[in-house]
């Protein structure tokens, strides 16, 4: 009986709906392509901190952390190098939000953009 209360008092009705924050994430210069089919930056490109599993901070309206998450797969094409994000759990009720990939600044979204997927930020 004490499990069943512990998972129900986890998910109850006092939680925010959430959801998941998806998109893409571009890098325009020195992508190489990797051994898997997949990219990152070139080592000494001043980009080499992005790569598949970089952070992703997703803030409020007030400026607070509200999710993170990860670069996904990677995939080259071009010259260029495109990353997969989806962080779950972002919660839902912000006039905005901004998301950030490792130290390299915010990108600002509306709600509507956000909850709808429409993550497109480029670096290079």
């Amino acid at each position: 009986m004490g499990a069943v209360w512990a998972i129900s008092a986890n998910s109850g009705p006092g939680e925010p709906p959430t959801f998941t924050l998806e998109g893409t994430f571009t890098l325009t210069e020195r992508a190489v392509p990797d051994a898997d089919d997949g990219c990152s930056a070139a080592s000494d490109s001043g980009y080499d901190d992005i790569a598949e599993g970089t952070s992703v901070t997703v803030y409020g309206a007030a400026g607070d952390v509200i999710a993170t998450g990860q670069l996904g797969t990677s995939r080259y094409t071009d010259f260029t190098c495109e990353f997969d994000i989806a962080v779950p759990g972002v919660p839902k009720g912000e006039k905005f939000y901004k998301v950030e990939v490792s130290h390299r600044g915010t990108i600002q979204l509306t709600a509507e953009e956000a909850e709808n997927g429409e993550l497109a930020a480029t670096l290079g």
